[in-house]
């Protein structure tokens, strides 16, 4: 028999923090389902957009780095962002290997659209904890 340190699942943080990801997985996207956008699609719209912000438009290298995404999945999914009018990706003019990515306007208003609906999605999920100490806690986990 295998045993655990933990008497039951529900003490484990693990256990604990893959379900609390679940469910708030299933709340982003009950929040984005409105706008047409997936998580993945909103979170990389929305780096693109503060990365834009902040230094001119990305590398899709840059975008994936900063939005947590595997390279590989970045590029299909700022594809189909493409395919869809969302975003524009241009050669870089110094390096014809990079991607540029940058927002389209219909990017820019879908992203202003969802934006609130996703941070009051994220206030209604995390009200049941002190949002500074859950900040605080994540920020601890992921170094």
């Amino acid at each position: 028999m295998t045993t655990t340190r933990f008497g039951d699942a529900w003490e484990s943080p693990g256990f604990l923090l893959w379900h609390a990801t679940l469910r708030w997985q299933r709340a982003m996207r009950a929040a984005l389902d409105p706008h047409g956008l997936t998580h993945v699609q909103f979170v990389l719209l929305a780096s693109c957009w503060w990365l834009t912000d902040h230094g001119g438009p990305p590398t899709q290298r840059q975008l994936a780095d900063h939005a947590g995404t595997d390279a590989m999945m970045t590029s299909q999914v700022v594809r189909a962002l493409a395919d869809n009018g969302l975003v524009t990706r241009t050669r870089d003019a110094a390096d014809g290997r990079v991607w540029r990515v940058r927002l389209t306007s219909a990017g820019s208003k879908r992203l202003r659209s969802a934006l609130p609906d996703v941070e009051q999605a994220d206030v209604d999920y995390f009200a049941a904890a002190s949002t500074p100490d859950v900040v605080a806690t994540l920020k601890s986990l992921i170094g």
